[in-house]
């Protein structure tokens, strides 16, 4: 294909590998080019620890050859190539080629969007930038839904999406068992025995291939003084790989979800969880077959409905909320901190060295593996900076960074909104913030740890109940007002003056430690 040939460059970023996708309509293989690049600026940006990086690669090429499988046209710029941004490959492949028209489907991440339509205007071509069709709620519908609400809340979101796709309704349109939300029985623990007599069989492995092992060999050489591990790399990076993992987490884990989808365990990253997250946003897999396959399972007297409704909230509820969100207030967003957080993220998030045994299960598996579960994410590493008061921003960049599923459409709201309360209630409705003792009652964390979870202040205190007191205490005035922070508040109040001082100099004490150059003993 000559420069003159190409009537539209089709372009597909690395989290958009659906062969369905809006690109695609019009798409004519005697006139058109794909163009697909990998660039090195935000691994290199953000220090993207090697399972994230290797994921997209990975899934990227398989992608590219099933392409060229089908006869398409195709131009893929290799990492060698040595292009930092997306805007300088683009720009360049615009000039070899000279189409009329660039195409491509909605970014993922608002800055990515704005690089790409200057780009493009630079080139003084056209640009046809086409919605996102993956998704269940376009931008348009989100803000009819925003449109006269003094307060959002994903709750009446979520019975929106139900109804408007008729999701576990009865033959009255009415929520099957009479209730739209059974969050409340979604909070098991394991107790004393654990969780070993519960899980039915291993989770099913995806052992990498001959171009995932080509993959996995550059990244290691390319990014050798980047964070993480790839010795258990396993990720389906395909499309018949993800539904292979869907498949094998509906067969086998999903009756179990809403039970135990919040309790955590010693050495047990996966649990009954789907590890399907990383599929979905490289749109590997579709929402809508998703929530179809869990739907039928309740309906053939598989799986509970409490496991059923709360996989499938988090799918067509939270998933497509926080993207609503992140949408209507971007890019003003990415700089909220309504609590004045400034600490630095501590050393050991990089490393996993520390002796509080919860952060060391929850790093180091996310280190390793690239995953780590939501509660993991919001009551382990999240909780931990929001009560030491570690600058948002700073915890954004360490979650893009470090998890395989991160797409800042996705990843942003849920670090600063719902982990680290950064927008002051616009997501969540209040700081979910708790003790030490949380941990102890949804893990067996505690039972290795030096630490006691019921001690707030001396040498056996659980810097997460320190903290907590410390919290409260330091934002006892902005959360007075907040009707769901009430009962801590009361609790808060019966603390002496001398249990409050106590409580604030331990704190301070512990925060200083973890500062650069300070003498943490986190280091186990």
């Amino acid at each position: 294909m000559t420069r003159s040939d190409v009537r539209q460059l089709i372009v597909i970023l690395g989290d958009q590998l659906d062969h369905g996708s809006a690109v695609f309509d019009g798409f004519d293989p005697r006139q058109d080019l794909i163009w697909m690049a990998e660039v090195t600026d935000e691994s290199a940006r953000l220090q993207v620890t090697l399972p994230r990086i290797t994921i997209f690669l990975a899934a990227m090429r398989h992608f590219r050859d099933e392409l060229l499988a089908l006869g398409h046209p195709l131009e893929y710029v290799e990492l060698t190539e040595d292009y930092a941004t997306l805007s300088q490959a683009l720009k360049a492949a615009v000039v070899r080629h000279r189409p009329q028209r660039v195409v491509v489907v909605e970014p993922g991440e608002w800055h990515i969007k704005q690089a790409l339509r200057a780009a493009v205007a630079e080139c003084a071509v056209d640009y046809d930038e086409r919605e996102d069709r993956h998704f269940l709620c376009s931008h348009a519908e989100f803000a009819r839904h925003c449109a006269g609400r003094k307060q959002l809340r994903m709750e009446y979101f979520y019975r929106e999406m139900r109804r408007r796709y008729r999701i576990l309704l009865d033959e009255n349109a009415q929520p099957e068992g009479g209730d739209w939300n059974y969050d409340s029985d979604n909070r098991k623990t394991f107790g004393k025995a654990g969780p070993a007599g519960l899980l039915s069989r291993p989770i099913a492995s995806f052992e990498p291939d001959r171009l995932t092992l080509e993959v996995i060999a550059l990244v290691r050489k390319r990014f050798a003084s980047h964070a993480g591990q790839l010795d258990a790399f396993d990720w389906p990076v395909t499309r018949a790989d993800a539904r292979l993992a869907l498949q094998d987490f509906i067969d086998h884990r999903l009756a179990a979800f809403g039970d135990y989808q919040d309790a955590m365990w010693t050495h047990e990253p996966w649990l009954f969880h789907s590890r399907i997250s990383a599929a979905l946003n490289l749109k590997l897999l579709n929402p809508r077959e998703v929530i179809t396959a869990v739907e039928q399972a309740f309906r053939a007297g598989r799986v509970p409905l409490a496991s059923a409704e709360g996989f499938i909230r988090q799918i067509l509820g939270w998933r497509e909320y926080v993207r609503g969100i992140y949408w209507r207030l971007m890019p003003g967003y990415l700089h909220q901190n309504a609590l004045g957080a400034a600490e630095p993220l501590p050393d050991f998030f990089w490393t996993g060295r520390t002796d509080l045994h919860c952060l060391h299960q929850a790093i180091d598996q996310t280190l390793k593996l690239g995953y780590a579960h939501h509660i993991q994410r919001l009551m382990v590493t999240g909780l931990f900076c929001l009560l030491l008061g570690v600058e948002p921003q700073a915890v954004h960049r360490w979650y893009l960074a470090v998890y395989v599923d991160a797409v800042e459409w996705v990843e942003l709201p849920n670090t600063l909104g719902m982990s680290q309360y950064a927008d002051g209630g616009v997501l969540a409705s209040k700081p979910y913030v708790a003790s030490g003792k949380y941990l102890a009652r949804m893990s067996n964390y505690c039972v290795s740890c030096r630490y006691d979870p019921a001690e707030s202040v001396g040498p056996k205190a659980c810097p997460f109940t320190t903290l907590y007191w410390d919290f409260l205490l330091r934002h006892e005035t902005k959360l007075a007002g907040n009707s769901r922070m009430a009962l801590q508040l009361r609790n808060l109040g019966k603390l002496t003056a001398t249990q409050r001082e106590r409580i604030v100099q331990q704190a301070e004490a512990f925060r200083a430690s973890l500062r650069p150059g300070g003498r943490s003993n986190l280091s186990s």
